[in-house]
């Protein structure tokens, strides 16, 4: 059982910040490998980064310089830091865990444990 919780959401301007996180639960013998992704209405869900085991990231190329991933092993956490956000980045953004990588790490058939979803709205 891995259980995901978020918060950090919400409508903001566009150029502002938001800092994203999420607490995750439940799992054994590893911190696990996080992902965040995004899907806006009509879209795939997308890859926004990730973390693994050992602490390399991935961005997505419209992440790349505006977006971060961390996390915090010892408090079982996630992080994604927003930063000069554009309206098209509104979307509905998710933080996903899977114990190793074993595929494409912005695939969302990757990971095995999703967080619910928070909304982020930039307005122009």
């Amino acid at each position: 059982q891995v259980h995901l919780e978020k918060s950090g959401g919400g409508s903001v301007q566009a150029g502002d910040s938001l800092r994203l996180s999420c607490v995750y639960s439940g799992l054994t013998d590893t911190n696990g490998c996080g992902g965040w992704f995004r899907q806006a209405p009509g879209k795939e869900r997308e890859g926004v980064a990730s973390i693994d085991l050992d602490g390399t990231t991935n961005y997505g190329d419209f992440a790349k310089g505006r977006f971060t991933i961390s996390r915090d092993n010892a408090k079982n956490t996630l992080y994604l830091q927003l930063n000069s956000l554009k309206p098209e980045d509104t979307a509905t953004y998710y933080c996903a865990l899977v114990n190793s990588f074993g595929g494409r790490w912005s695939s969302p058939a990757t990971y095995y444990y999703w967080g619910k979803g928070t909304q982020v709205t930039v307005s122009a």
